[in-house]
């Protein structure tokens, strides 16, 4: 996704409640809207798989998650970022029913798709904020390098696996997963 800035300092409570009268999606930093363009079309079917393989899993292990697109975390006092997939628990979703999903309590897990434009934002900006909000699990999912990172959250930091070619992917959260990274570029 390319990412615009909109030039305007806004509290978070103005981020919350701020509409521009169109359909666009903003992360917020530092008082500043990250306009976040749709996604290209192979990032679409990536996040279609995995949201597709987390349900399945959600649902073999009768949990009560849910793994949703397009709802908002709050990293920091001041920061919200829209991961590319969220899976969350159905309490954590349910008091956003009828307002802004910005969670204020960490996913179970967060999926990033890179981008051209999203790379250093991806592993750098967000695996910091990601660790500083306490999200357990975030996968990073490079169609460019090919590779698929999972980061575990251990004493506040993230400790990482990088998956490549035909390899199972190993999930903290979902220990039973049966999915490669050769299947995502297939997706």
């Amino acid at each position: 996704m390319t990412a615009t800035n909109v030039k305007q300092k806004l509290t978070f409570e103005e981020y919350l409640n701020y509409d521009d009268g169109t359909d666009n999606r903003y992360e917020f930093v530092d008082g500043e809207l990250l306009l976040m363009n749709p996604p290209m079309g192979r990032h679409a079917l990536i996040i279609r798989l995995i949201s597709k393989v987390f349900e399945a899993e959600i649902e073999r292990l009768t949990l009560n998650w849910l793994a949703l697109s397009d709802i908002g975390v709050r990293t920091t006092f001041n920061r919200s970022r829209i991961p590319d997939l969220s899976v969350v628990t159905r309490e954590q979703i349910e008091p956003y029913i009828d307002v802004s999903a910005v969670l204020e309590t960490p996913p179970v897990l967060v999926v990033e798709v890179v981008s051209p434009e999203s790379v250093n934002r991806d592993y750098r900006y967000k695996r910091s904020e990601y660790a500083a909000a306490e999200i357990p699990e975030y996968w990073i999912i490079d169609p460019e390098e090919k590779k698929v990172t999972v980061l575990e959250l251990v004493e506040g930091f993230y400790e990482e696996q990088v998956y490549n070619n035909n390899e199972q992917i190993v999930s903290p959260t979902f220990p039973e997963l049966a999915l490669t990274v050769e299947q995502l570029w297939n997706a």
